[in-house]
């Protein structure tokens, strides 16, 4: 009656293990093919063997084996813990997400008749945001009869073009998207 209780409770076991580990990988008893080419934890590789003297190679080991390449003929299966597998992954993984950039699309919003010092401290904002990365969306709405003056926006955004200059480039050229005339800005690249 004990064997038939400790058969059950490794069932639990691999069971309650299976659903809490995503299934990247197929790890021991899900492998489903009759031959596999084994790889030993020192990276030794041990030859193509079935299934079953693959499992019973690394329950012998008390490790796990694990399908680290399906698509290959015949599938590349290697001895190792699969939990410390998993945490090398995911430590991988946060690092490299660690070095990515987001670059994120800041916004700065002009009228069409606005003063030259107000365009000046906009575009020193905007400024601020190239050398950080971000991509500046410069957008100026025009309102009731303003429409009738869009020459007079093109050239607002030209200016603010210039002034921001030293740090961006023109990405997207001034067009008209409703009755919002938008520009987006990019930081320049250092060659």
């Amino acid at each position: 009656m004990e064997t038939g209780a400790g058969n059950l409770s490794a069932f639990y076991f691999i069971l309650r293990r299976c659903k809490t580990i995503s299934k990247d990988n197929l790890i021991n008893e899900e492998i489903r093919d009759k031959e596999v080419r084994v790889i030993d934890t020192d990276g030794e590789q041990l030859g193509i063997m079935s299934i079953e003297d693959a499992l019973a190679l690394s329950a012998e080991k008390r490790l796990d084996l694990v399908n680290i390449s399906p698509n290959a003929k015949p599938p590349v299966c290697k001895i190792l813990d699969y939990g410390k597998y998993r945490y090398e992954l995911q430590k991988k993984e946060k690092e490299a997400r660690k070095k990515q950039k987001t670059i994120q699309v800041k916004e700065i919003r002009l009228s069409t008749f606005i003063e030259e010092h107000d365009l000046i401290v906009k575009a020193n904002n905007a400024s601020k945001f190239l050398k950080d990365g971000d991509k500046v969306k410069v957008s100026l709405r025009f309102k009731g009869r303003e429409k009738d003056h869009a020459g007079k926006g093109q050239s607002v955004m030209a200016r603010f073009a210039e002034v921001t200059g030293e740090y961006g480039v023109i990405e997207k050229k001034p067009e008209f998207e409703g009755r919002s005339l938008i520009m987006v800005l990019a930081p320049k690249t250092d060659k």
